[in-house]
């Protein structure tokens, strides 16, 4: 306040004194003007310059730093213009997307069965990806059908019980076969025997037979010669002669049974039995026949019970398995993914086809534009793109591959392509390095799809 009353009425009274030594100074610039006035203002402080001559070589010194100073503050301010306002400018010049965010396909698990969600995993989702066949839930149904199964059990049942009697009974049939075979050896031996004898017996008869025949020849020579002489009479020459026949006959009658025993014995030999009272084959023989065909068809029948159980053993395992296919169904993951959203609870009744839980198919993650029309129109299939996260990060290369317009695009994708709305025209980026497979599956993040630029620019 002091200074300020001095200079004030150093005005008032001296004005033109002060005009005076500024003007012979010849200093006009400002820091001299400046430094004349603090000398007039403050006549005690012994740092000011005495004279002018002072100040202009001070002035002098000072030029070369000022200007370095001046033209570093001017590079500074251009290199800040410049980056502050290229990057809105590069931006603007792009060939870019309006939104864009990671996408991915949904997968929709459904009950296979009808039945009750009895038990599963962690529901609430998970943070990483899940594996390919990890357990999530199973669906049972306790009320499934096993007709067919108990049906095919009791036929099982059955036959292996059968089994053990018919193995028995050609055990029995079998023994029974054997004696009869023995018996009818031993038949057989007897009566080649007594064909044996028989024959025996026929050719003595015959040897008889023929004596007889001799002697009566003999006999009717004689009675021819003593016939002349009267010895014999014609009537005793007719009786020689009568017996004379019939011994021939009798020998011959005897040679013919003697064939037909030898036919007999030779048929016996070849296991065939000839005779009148008696068929072709004894009793013996033909129920050891009949025990061998009764073996012989039981163990057919053997066989046949265990084709049936081997058949039966298959049919019931395959069985088994339809049924517990039908009563019990383990929900796993088919691929590697995340949970998206489950639309069940364990204790739920839930029916064939009816969803249970979508998962996010991590493995195939793309991104989802927007852009406007001109943009659109000069995008093609196969169009190189990089997509820049809007939180940071490097740019990861893609490709287009689908164009949707606004049609939208396939209904199973996790975000619906309508919620990007500033522009109707969309188009799906494939991101190779969205799916590295780093456990992250970065769905729902946003950013911007920058094209190549062989693409149409905006006008």
């Amino acid at each position: 306040m002091q200074n300020k009353t001095r200079f004030g009425s150093t005005l008032e009274s001296g004005g033109p004194d002060i005009a005076k030594p500024l003007a012979m100074d010849g200093n006009h610039d400002a820091h001299g003007l400046q430094r004349a006035l603090d000398a007039r203002l403050s006549p005690g402080n012994t740092d000011a310059p005495a004279t002018g001559g002072a100040a202009a070589a001070d002035l002098a010194q000072s030029k070369p730093s000022r200007t370095l100073r001046r033209f570093v503050k001017a590079a500074a301010g251009i290199a800040i213009v410049a980056v502050f306002g290229w990057l809105p400018l590069r931006a603007l010049f792009q060939t870019s997307s309006v939104e864009a965010v990671v996408n991915s396909r949904l997968v929709t698990l459904r009950s296979p069965i009808d039945g009750k969600i009895s038990a599963g995993a962690s529901l609430a989702g998970d943070l990483g990806i899940v594996g390919e066949g990890t357990f999530i839930l199973r669906v049972v149904n306790p009320r499934g059908d096993r007709v067919r199964l108990d049906d095919l059990r009791s036929q099982m049942s059955r036959l292996e019980n059968e089994r053990p009697s018919l193995v028995s009974k050609i055990a029995s049939a079998q023994a029974a076969q054997k004696d009869l075979a023995r018996q009818a050896a031993l038949f057989t031996a007897g009566r080649i025997r007594q064909l044996e004898a028989r024959i025996a017996e026929i050719q003595t008869s015959i040897e008889a037979a023929a004596a007889r025949r001799e002697e009566a020849a003999a006999a009717v020579e004689r009675a021819s010669s003593l016939i002349k002489s009267g010895s014999v009479s014609s009537v005793e020459l007719g009786r020689l002669t009568r017996d004379q026949t019939i011994a021939q006959q009798t020998e011959i009658g005897a040679r013919r049974r003697l064939d037909a025993t030898q036919v007999e014995l030779t048929a016996a030999r070849e296991g065939t039995f000839l005779g009148d009272s008696y068929n072709d084959r004894p009793s013996s023989v033909q129920r050891e026949e009949e025990m061998r065909q009764r073996a012989e068809g039981l163990t057919a029948d053997v066989a046949h019970a265990d084709a049936q159980i081997s058949w039966l053993v298959g049919e019931i395992e395959s069985e088994r398995s339809r049924y517990i296919s039908r009563s019990e169904a383990d929900i796993k993951f088919p691929i590697a993914g995340r949970i998206w959203e489950v639309m069940t609870a364990p204790g739920e009744d839930v029916r064939a086809g009816q969803p249970l839980v979508r998962l996010l198919d991590c493995s195939g993650a793309v991104v989802t534009a927007n852009v406007t029309e001109s943009v659109y129109n000069g995008l093609k299939l196969g169009s190189l793109a990089h997509f820049r996260p809007s939180a940071g990060g490097p740019e990861l290369a893609g490709t287009v591959v689908n164009l949707t317009g606004s049609a939208g695009a396939a209904a199973n994708l996790a975000i619906n392509p309508d919620a990007l709305s500033k522009e109707p025209y969309r188009a799906t980026i494939s991101v190779p390095d969205l799916n590295d497979g780093s456990n992250d599956c970065p769905v729902g993040r946003t950013g911007r799809v920058i094209f190549s630029a062989d693409t149409a620019r905006k006008p």
